[in-house]
């Protein structure tokens, strides 16, 4: 089923949150780790983790270039909310941006 982005945004949003991770998936690199850091209607803004240790690369991608899916491969990570398996998973339509990884 295809999502309008409005769709996509409400599925995303609940993930704003600094404990958990939502999977990543770019056209070149696949099953990267990232915290959501704002949503709107238009555009999705998030700090990928890269190779090194405390630093993040932080980009914001068009809805349009996003699909979202379920990774059923991990689980939730957030202390003070119950646990559960599958977390949100991003697939971009698109390379990952140039910069720090």
């Amino acid at each position: 089923m295809k999502m309008d982005n409005n769709e996509k945004s409400k599925v995303i949003r609940p993930w704003i949150n600094e404990q958990e991770r939502v999977t990543v998936d770019f056209v070149n690199e696949k099953d990267l780790n990232a915290e959501v850091i704002d949503c709107t209607g238009e555009v999705v803004s998030l700090a990928l983790e890269t190779t090194a240790p405390h630093m993040k690369q932080r980009v914001t991608l068009p809805l349009r270039e996003v699909e979202v899916g379920e990774d059923r491969t991990h689980y939730t990570r957030d202390p003070d909310e119950p646990a559960r398996r599958g977390r949100l998973r991003l697939i971009v339509n698109a390379e990952r941006p140039v910069g720090m990884v």
